[in-house]
């Protein structure tokens, strides 16, 4: 039963990744930190972004170093 859970996570993760590639995410945009939340849950969405899921990260902050 592992062995099948981790084949179905890895295909779904692999199809996801796919997804991402063939939005264009990964070369046509800028990349800063809402372009990189948007491949991994782009990723992490797998096979549902070809029932129509779209997911965006439109805000994204990251916090400033401390001095």
């Amino acid at each position: 039963m592992p062995r099948i859970l981790s084949l179905v996570v890895l295909v779904w993760l692999l199809v996801g990744i796919i997804a991402a590639g063939q939005r264009g995410y990964y070369t046509e945009r800028e990349q800063n930190c809402a372009t990189l939340g948007t491949i991994a849950v782009t990723m992490l969405a797998g096979p549902l972004n070809y029932v129509g899921v779209n997911p965006k990260v439109d805000n994204c902050e990251l916090p400033a170093p401390s001095q």
